[in-house]
């Protein structure tokens, strides 16, 4: 429920205290010593105006997303590379999925005898989404909330050697949290697909990451746990594209358009 909107900065109350002697700051000396107050209140301001802090941000939701909070972020563009043994990536230094297009391409190499894990995952049990194999195929789940699960499987094993396994995710658009296609191709074909009624509009998680080739800490999806989460193949890379990224790359990265994205970040 949309809880009433907070009052303006001017409108707050400010207030004071000694921790030299009042460390738990039970005291409150705003009233007793105004002359400090207001002295300390201009410092502060021209401290924000000196380090570009202003203006000030009271939204509350809208914050937990750079997009609409407007918060430059460490990924700049519309693709990211993100290379095996890559783990604990915090949700503000991967490129933003949520409420767009995108698309997630992976890079494996396939032992004999074919593998089981997680390719890549983002999040963990109360929201997220994890490209994995189970029993050898390509699937997608999605973590709605932790209120709904959603598991894009295939009927195609995945044969021994380099292969690309990729997720196609078509955002219905018109808002947050809104539905989306997802289809599964391995290299070029199309192997599967299937449909989320709702996807999570602001953040995935707080303390979750994202992780290549295991899902630490809690699991995005009951398919498989943390401890058996681990993928016997070999993660080699994965690519993140948005929007427009995702729709020029025709289901295989090349590495050619690999390379453009790594010297990209130089």
């Amino acid at each position: 429920m949309q809880g009433k909107p907070l009052p303006p900065f001017a409108d707050d109350t400010w207030e004071l205290y000694d921790t030299n002697t009042d460390w738990s700051q039970a005291h409150d000396l705003a009233a007793q010593m105004p002359d400090k107050l207001a002295e300390l209140q201009e410092l502060f301001m021209d401290e924000a105006r000196k380090y570009g802090v202003l203006p000030l941000d009271d939204r509350r939701i809208e914050r937990f997303n750079s997009d609409l909070a407007g918060r430059p972020t460490l990924v700049h563009g519309t693709s990211q590379l993100l290379f095996g043994g890559m783990s604990r990536l915090s949700e503000n230094v991967v490129i933003n999925v949520k409420n767009k297009s995108h698309a997630v391409t992976a890079q494996v190499t396939i032992p004999d005898g074919g593998a089981e894990g997680v390719i890549v995952a983002q999040g963990g049990a109360f929201a997220g989404w994890s490209l994995h194999l189970k029993d050898g195929r390509p699937t997608y789940s999605y973590n709605l909330l932790g209120l709904q699960h959603f598991d894009i499987t295939t009927d195609t094993t995945v044969p021994a050697g380099p292969h690309q396994v990729r997720a196609e995710f078509t955002y219905d658009g018109g808002g947050l949290g809104k539905g989306a296609d997802v289809a599964l191709y391995l290299d070029s074909t199309r192997i599967g697909g299937g449909r989320l009624p709702a996807t999570v509009p602001l953040a995935f998680s707080g303390d979750e990451t994202c992780d290549l080739g295991s899902d630490t800490a809690s699991p995005v999806s009951d398919q498989y746990t943390a401890q058996t989460s681990r993928f016997t193949g070999t993660v080699e890379w994965v690519q993140i594209d948005i929007a427009d990224a995702a729709e020029d790359l025709d289901h295989l990265i090349t590495p050619e358009q690999r390379l453009s994205i790594a010297m990209a970040r130089q």
